[in-house]
């Protein structure tokens, strides 16, 4: 079988191609001459790794027939048309924590520069100056660093300023006070920390919500002695005002490492001693290019093996809690087998998550049900990233519920399939033990104790002597191995429901024999996918 290609755009560290391993065969091309990256693409790749010079829009992807990733060694995907990707069915990943330790030490970095007017008494010295009285500082000890945005950056210049015998106080409308008390930090409104901070370090990404937010009118409400950081995004802080701000004596200085527009080689801020700025330098460290280098290499591992990618930027649900995972093959098994007892495509499926995991963000479980379900319908080329597009195509929803009580089992999870002639089928599942083995513990009111396999028969019948006998009997003339049995019923004499695993698939001759020596109501096979 051909090894999938990997097409290398950009210069990667050597780690990367070790964390990528040998089950591959990589191609390499220079990203940034287009015609090459075209030509590259189009003569068939498997995954494309990049890092900010190559672009990756509309007429790449649709050049790439066949591409599955576009794995960006980096943070920022401006130069990757996310939606374009989305609609072909191709992941994009990127290595969201490769650069955090980089990017806050910068920051510091440019705050200490900032308070003690590095660059300029630098330039001085080297010019023959000796000017010593010019360049009085600021200490940091005791004084107030504000941080807008309390991500895990913040978090990190926090805990390192704390060295420094700062007091932190932090804006973040979506973090809960607790978790910033944990890390000896206050939460506070921004007009708050704009009007009590000594400093301000910046660390947001720039959406509607954040352009300019640090502007005219929040300059106004500055004491006159803070120095103002950005080592984030350039367009959070207005530079305009910012240059005004600092000419007119309202903000005493400022460390810029990003700027609204960039490259950017000439601007007023630069002709200011009380600025210290630098050309988008964040990430620009040996150890933050490596990680992110290997960070993308695993996410293209898993990729490609089939694996849910947790950095993947466009599947729903976004980034994925620990345990979580464990669940989303079992979702997607559950909802296989609920789709195959039926026959069709549920028009919707509702899934409930109870017990401990409840608490952690289940969202992504909704797409893992619907990849299942069309999975089990014979779609082709399913994947996290166009699953929910194409059930959208065919009339399909998914939902999620929480529900913290689960009496019988520490987690459990449900999930409702429903069709269009208004029949539904329930499929029960749960993670058992240490080493979270997928359990089928119930199928519409029929209690189980099942872990589903690559191939399973489901009957249901009238409750009867003998059955067992005659299923056993006639798979086994068939050559079909039994790896396990199990019947449950409602009552004796009743309805009873008999689940089988195999060792091998079962035609679709068999079930009809099945069927007819057994007289069951149904017989269905179930051949899990993914």
């Amino acid at each position: 079988m051909a090894k999938p290609i990997v097409l290398i755009a950009e210069e990667l560290s050597p780690a990367t191609l070790e964390a990528l391993g040998p089950d591959f065969e990589v191609r390499n091309c220079d990203g940034a001459n287009r015609s090459e990256l075209l030509a590259a693409l189009s003569a068939g790749v498997d995954a494309v790794l990049i890092r900010s010079a190559t672009k990756m829009d509309d007429e790449a992807i649709v050049a790439a027939k066949g591409l599955k990733v576009i794995a960006r060694a980096g943070v920022g995907l401006d130069n990757v048309d996310i939606a374009a990707a989305t609609a072909a069915g191709v992941m994009v990943v990127n290595a969201p924590t490769s650069n955090i330790v980089s990017a806050a030490e910068l920051a510091i970095s440019l705050l200490l520069a900032s308070a003690r007017f590095i660059t300029p008494a630098h330039a001085a010295l080297k010019n023959g100056k000796w000017a010593r009285s010019k360049y009085t500082g600021a200490e940091l000890f005791e004084k107030t660093l504000g941080i807008v945005g309390f991500g895990r950056i913040g978090q990190l210049v926090a805990s390192r300023m704390q060295a420094f015998g700062m007091e932190i106080v932090a804006y973040d409308p979506y973090l809960q006070p607790a978790r910033a008390a944990q890390l000896g930090v206050r939460l506070v409104t921004l007009d708050e920390l704009l009007t009590h901070s000594d400093f301000i370090t910046i660390h947001l990404p720039k959406t509607k919500e954040t352009a300019n937010l640090i502007g005219e009118a929040a300059l106004k409400k500055v004491k006159p002695s803070v120095r103002i950081i950005n080592a984030a995004r350039g367009g959070v802080l207005d530079e305009v005002a910012l240059h005004k701000a600092i000419t007119e004596g309202r903000v005493a200085g400022a460390g810029l490492d990003v700027f609204a527009t960039e490259p950017c080689t000439d601007s007023p801020l630069f002709q200011l001693d009380q600025v210290v700025a630098t050309p988008h330098l964040g990430a620009s460290t040996d150890e933050a290019q490596e990680r992110a280098g290997i960070a993308v290499a695993v996410s293209v591992r898993k990729a490609l093996s089939g694996e849910l990618v947790p950095d993947a930027v466009n599947v729903k649900g976004g980034a994925i809690d620990e345990d979580i995972r464990p669940s989303l093959p079992l979702v997607e098994k559950l909802s296989q087998v609920a789709t195959a007892i039926a026959g069709e495509l549920p028009v919707s499926i509702a899934i409930e998550v109870k017990g401990d995991i409840s608490g952690h963000d289940c969202s992504v479980l909704a797409t893992s049900a619907i990849k299942g379900a069309l999975l089990a319908t014979g779609a082709e080329d399913v994947t996290y990233v166009n699953a929910p597009n194409i059930a959208e195509e065919r009339g399909l929803t998914a939902t999620v519920t929480t529900n913290a009580e689960s009496p019988e089992f520490r987690s459990m999870i449900t999930l409702h399939a429903s069709f269009a002639d208004g029949k539904f089928v329930d499929v029960h599942g749960t993670l058992m033990g240490i080493r979270k083995v997928e359990k089928i513990i119930a199928i519409d009111g029929f209690d189980l104790d099942l872990p589903p396999t690559s191939h399973m028969l489901f009957l249901r019948y009238g409750d009867r002597p003998g059955i067992v006998g005659i299923v056993g009997n006639t798979l086994g003339k068939a050559n079909i191995n039994i790896a396990g049995m199990q019947v449950a019923r409602s009552s004796e004499g009743g309805e009873a429901l008999m689940a089988i695993t195999v060792d091998s698939s079962i035609p679709t001759e068999m079930i009809a024999l099945v069927k007819k020596e057994t007289g069951s109501n149904s017989v269905t096979s179930v051949s899990l996918l993914g």
